[in-house]
């Protein structure tokens, strides 16, 4: 079947540039259905009004065709989020936007899920794009010359991107893997766990495993709500010490909220929830002066979290998973939690662990399909992988 790609931008500034790209989406052999996300009157044909949009969100309706243009391009930036969400019929998604135009686009693209091709070619890609990636798998080509009009080098780039996503259109329709998906969270001091985990999983099951860098426990939550990854062998929820400890890598709040909105199996540990992570040594707040710190690497300064921090990550784990309907199987290595965190090394704390340990344990409701155990392990043994192997694969089955 031909593919259909969604072309997104506002038609009563970007016409030209929106007219071109479907025609270019045509010679590649795919169909076009372009939207409007313009706050004035189109000036091309397109497929899907600028007020079919707006519909979506109360505020951008009344906004359409006012004056107001910042209110009704944030509004619309919503309108179109929601737009996506529930808009099923396109095999991938182009926009096209300046400033304004690329926070709209941008903020429909990242409701698509990630693994759906999305693509905004823009004037803000040479610069920080982080308000508009997120945490999504958007990709963004830079326009070089303003999108104003049509010219030699801006018709050259449109079409690169126009066979670019047809394509990526094509080679998603191509999918045949069919392992089930497992979700793994690995820091560099975790390594060698999750990297003996996914050796050993490999041949039967997908391993996709997230950087524990805050966006990537995002990501892989993200992933767990869409359906995509369908158990969790969490073995690094670092994250959670950076949230509540004011470090640089926090996942915010939401860590493990997906996993008690799905209910998917959970098996978990607590890697890395030994350490705190700031930038350069400058940048570490001066309340922490008097705190034992690892200098990783110049651009990295851990921070050994306290006993007393260690209850209250202890605390956040319980509670949350408290809330799981799914199963739930959490392993605690009592030999350390973390490359740093085992005798003789930087963060060596047996008494910090107790304190996380047993919050924990005091803490989380015991259930039939619901429990915490110690193992007489280093979290980075061969022995702790293969008991979080054995637990996973005995939730499901």
């Amino acid at each position: 079947m031909t593919s259909r790609i969604l072309v997104a931008g506002t038609a009563d500034t970007k016409g030209e540039e929106l007219a071109f790209l479907a025609q270019v989406i045509r010679e590649a052999g795919a169909t076009p259905v372009i939207v409007d996300l313009g706050v004035g009157k189109a000036s091309i044909a397109v497929d899907i009004t600028n007020r079919d949009v707006a519909s979506h969100d109360p505020t951008a309706a009344s906004l359409l065709g006012t004056h107001d243009r910042g209110p009704a391009v944030t509004a619309m930036g919503e309108a179109f989020a929601k737009f996506c969400a529930a808009y099923n019929s396109c095999d991938a998604a182009i926009g096209i936007g300046g400033g304004g135009g690329t926070s709209i686009v941008s903020a429909g693209f990242k409701s698509f899920p990630i693994g759906f091709p999305k693509l905004i070619v823009s004037t803000m890609t040479s610069g920080n794009v982080a308000p508009y990636v997120d945490i999504s798998d958007m990709g963004m080509i830079y326009s070089v010359t303003d999108l104003a009009g049509l010219n030699r080098l801006s018709r050259r780039i449109l079409r690169n991107a126009a066979f670019g996503i047809v394509g990526m259109a094509k080679a998603r329709s191509q999918e045949t893997d069919q392992r089930s998906v497992i979700g793994l969270s690995m820091f560099g001091v975790t390594t060698p766990c999750v990297t003996s985990i996914v050796d050993q999983l490999k041949d039967t099951h997908d391993c996709l495993v997230f950087h524990a860098t805050g966006s990537g426990g995002r990501a892989m939550e993200k992933l767990v709500d869409s359906g995509m990854i369908s158990s969790l062998i969490d073995v690094t929820t670092t994250e959670i010490a950076d949230e509540l400890c004011g470090g640089v890598l926090t996942a915010g709040p939401d860590r493990l909220g997906a996993v008690i909105r799905t209910g998917i199996p959970y098996v978990g540990s607590v890697g890395a929830c030994d350490m705190v992570n700031f930038g350069a040594p400058d940048t570490v707040p001066s309340k922490f002066k008097d705190r034992l710190f690892y200098h990783h690497n110049p651009q990295v300064t851990l921070m050994r979290t306290t006993p007393d921090e260690c209850r209250a990550i202890g605390r956040f784990i319980a509670e949350k998973l408290n809330q799981c309907h799914g199963p739930v199987h959490l392993l605690l290595p009592v030999k350390g939690i973390s490359m740093l965190d085992d005798e003789g090394k930087a963060f060596f704390d047996p008494v910090a662990d107790e304190a996380l340990f047993s919050t924990i344990e005091t803490h989380l409701t015991a259930t039939s399909n619901k429990k915490c155990e110690r193992l007489p392990y280093h979290i980075n043994a061969l022995e702790f992988s293969h008991a979080l192997i054995k637990a996973s694969l005995h939730q499901r089955h």
